[in-house]
Order: structure tokens, then C-alpha cells, then sequence
């Protein structure tokens, strides 16, 4: 009996070691948003010589000697967990493609990828970024023009949105109403528009039917804060009620202040009926200045800013990656991998629909699973300490029958 008998025990205790520890990291991260759980594999260790073993058909073959065991730890990168609401404005979480990863930079040029999406606001130089939680700078696409149109560029995302928004003048409008056929003499439609300078006023369309002429109405208009001359002055309906001429009209705006404006009204849809008057439907392409509301990411990863007038301003899409073989990710810490050579081209993803704005992924650690994982390791430990006690008291006899 020779020292060589100890090392299949302690090889035994040095694996079980490192699956425990694999077990408690788990433990210990079940709560860590977009923690991956560790899974420890086993290995035989086998012997650097080979060793001729005979047999009685008198063929050979060269074997190693096995010497105990070895483990190392993988990391289940391609499971998904599960979103959980936060109800945090920068919240994000990614649902439905496990291969697809938030991208971030440390400032340095070195790129990182996470399925953490916990972040938040970093005011740094002057400009407001978008941060995870261990302040890595989240890279997106620029949005142009405050439109949905982005850069084909990555960047960090930094969060520029102006606190206000001007009003936008009102170029275009649209009024879907009934004029009544009978019974009436006049009617007054009021469209609610915008110029410049002027934060909404009303817009008055007066119908005044020409004496003589039952489908026949002069039109006029009243601005309230200023005056107003339209391009035409006679509106005619056909005999079925429906609009003859003019279809558009022209009104040109003078306003109290001494600006100018013009707005096209879409008139093609009003009629001429035997009933009261009746607005249906008034649109225009105008809008009031707006307050800042709040910053929030849509289901396609796109961070916009929401005005008090209903308006948005994009500022930026999330830049999601994904690799060919992304199980092959290095692990740098608990919650953030980087690329190699072992995981092929990277690419974006496309976010159409697979993000969940204020919500966050959940570790993937299944806590019954760990606890049935720490008493299969605690007994295979248990076992290699008593394999290994039964060695040293077999030496121990050995040395002694000697002396």
C-alpha cells in the first residue's frame, strides 16, 4: 500500500469542496437580478504513464491509471428567468430569447453583456447617462431627430430630454361634422389650433345659409385671438348631402401679436342632413407646449420621454447582442460575461417585443433543487473523508505489522 491510495479521497474532497462552494454561490445569488445558476460537472483524473495490461487472447492495450476525480463549474447561460415587476422607470428585462444581452462599456473600451437590466441615472461631465447597477455605461442607439429612426452606431445612451416643449403651429385640420338642412339659418363649428406664439386658440367656422339656395351656405371665420380670411366664402352641398365644393380651404391667420400663419382645413367629409348639428370628429396637427411627465422604455427597448400633451421624444433604442454560441461566454462575475473566441460573430438582436419595461430578471438559482444538491455533495464528501480515514488507518496497520 502506497501514498497513491490517498489521492482518489482527497481528489474526492477537493471536488465535493468546489461543488458546495458552487452551491452555497448559488444560494447566496437567488435573489441577484439576472444571475445565472452554476452547475458543477465531474471528471476522472487519469494518470500521465500508461500501464500494458494483458489479457488471455493475448491482446494489449495501453490504459492510464485513474487517480480521483476533478470538477469545475459551468455556468447555465442559455436558461431564462422569470421578469419581475419593480415598477422602476429603468428597470428592463428581457423575455422570450435567452441568446440576446444587454451591452455595456466600462468607460475604457471594453465591452461587457448582461441579463441584468436594473438600471439607473448617472450624472457625470455634464451629461446624464443610463447605468447599471455596478455603473457600467449601457450602450443603445441614438435615436435622430427625436423620431424612431436610430443611429446604426452604438453609444452610451444618455438620457437628453428638455424639461418643456414648445407648442407646434397648427398647419393641417380636418372637421367631420353635419350642417342641418332645415330649421336653421346658421351654424359654428370650433376647431382648437395653435401658432408659434400662441398656446391654443379657437378657430370659429361660421355657416350661414344664402337666402334661395337650400344647399348653399356663406362661411366665415372668427379667430379668437386675432382675425381670419379663408380663400373661399360660399360652401355648396349636393342634393344627397354631401360636399360639392370646396373639399380644402385655405384660412389665413393674422394674430394679435402681428404673426402670420395659414391652415389648410379638410372640409370633404362634413355633410348637409336633416338633423342638428353634429361635430363628429375634428382633427389637427398642431399641439400645446408640454411639461416633462416621465421617462419610460416601450416593449421594443426604445427610452422615450412623455410630455404632458400627449407628445414623446425618442432618446434611445437598447443595443441587445447575440452570439452564435453564447454558452461559450466568459463568466467575469455574477451577473456580467464577456465575448471570446468560442462564441462565433456577435450580432443585435431585434427588440421588437422582447423586452419588459419596469421589471427585471430573476435569478435562474431553484432553491429546492440546491438544498437536494447540498446533501448528495455532503454525503459524497462524507464518504471520501471515511475512505480517506480507512487509508490512513490501513497504513497505519501496515507500518506496524513492519516493526
Amino acid at each position: 500500500m502506497t501514498l497513491a491510495s490517498f489521492i482518489p479521497s482527497v481528489s474526492g474532497l477537493n471536488a465535493m469542496s468546489t461543488a458546495q462552494q458552487s452551491v452555497a454561490e448559488n444560494i447566496v445569488n437567488m435573489n441577484t437580478v439576472g444571475y445565472k445558476q452554476q452547475q458543477t460537472l465531474f471528471y476522472t483524473l487519469l494518470g500521465s504513464s500508461g500501464m500494458n495490461a494483458g489479457s488471455q487472447s493475448g491482446l494489449h492495450s495501453s490504459r492510464a491509471d485513474i487517480t480521483g476525480v476533478d470538477a469545475y463549474n459551468r455556468t447555465n447561460i442559455d436558461i431564462e428567468g422569470m421578469p419581475k415587476a419593480t415598477g422602476n422607470t429603468f428597470d428592463v428585462a428581457i423575455a422570450g430569447n435567452p441568446n440576446a444581452f444587454f451591452k455595456l462599456n466600462d468607460g475604457y473600451g471594453n465591452y461587457f453583456y448582461s441579463r441584468a437590466g436594473d438600471f439607473k441615472k448617472l450624472s457625470q461631465n455634464g451629461n446624464v447617462y443610463l447605468v447599471s447597477s455596478g455603473g457600467l455605461f449601457v450602450q443603445g442607439f441614438a435615436s435622430i431627430n427625436g423620431k424612431n429612426e436610430f443611429s446604426n452606431t452604438i453609444s452610451d445612451i444618455t438620457i437628453d430630454a428638455p424639461s418643456t416643449i414648445p407648442q407646434k403651429a397648427t398647419t393641417k385640420a380636418s372637421i367631420i361634422a353635419n350642417v342641418p338642412a332645415k330649421d336653421i339659418d346658421s351654424s359654428i363649428y370650433n376647431v382648437f389650433i395653435y401658432s408659434d406664439n400662441y398656446d391654443g386658440s379657437n378657430l370659429s367656422l361660421i355657416f350661414k345659409k344664402i337666402e334661395g339656395q337650400p344647399n348653399a351656405w356663406n362661411l366665415s371665420f372668427e379667430l379668437e385671438d386675432g382675425t381670419a380670411l379663408g380663400n373661399t366664402d360660399t360652401v355648396i352641398f349636393n342634393a344627397d348631402g354631401t360636399i360639392e365644393s370646396p373639399e380644402n380651404i385655405d384660412v389665413s391667420l393674422t394674430w394679435n401679436d402681428g404673426s402670420t400663419s395659414n391652415v389648410d382645413i379638410d372640409i370633404s367629409k362634413m355633410t348637409q342632413f336633416g338633423m342638428n348639428s353634429e361635430i363628429v370628429n375634428i382633427q389637427q396637427n398642431g399641439f400645446s407646449s408640454g411639461n416633462l411627465v416621465a421617462l419610460r422604455f416601450n416593449n421594443d427597448g426604445v427610452l422615450s420621454a412623455k410630455y404632458s400633451n400627449d407628445n414623446e421624444i425618442s432618446i434611445a433604442k437598447l443595443a441587445v447582442a447575440g452570439f452564435v454560441a453564447p454558452e461559450n461566454l466568459t463568466s467575469y462575475n455574477t451577473t456580467l460575461f464577456e465575448a471570446n473566441g468560442e462564441v462565433g460573430n456577435e450580432y443585435y438582436v431585434d427588440t421588437q417585443n422582447i423586452i419588459v419595461p419596469e421589471a427585471v430578471e430573476a435569478s435562474t438559482v431553484n432553491l429546492e433543487e440546491e438544498f437536494a444538491r447540498m446533501i448528495t455533495v455532503q454525503r459524497a464528501y462524507s464518504l471520501n473523508a471515511q475512505s480517506l480515514t480507512v487509508n490512513d488507518e490501513m497504513l497505519s496497520l501496515l507500518v506496524d505489522l513492519k516493526s
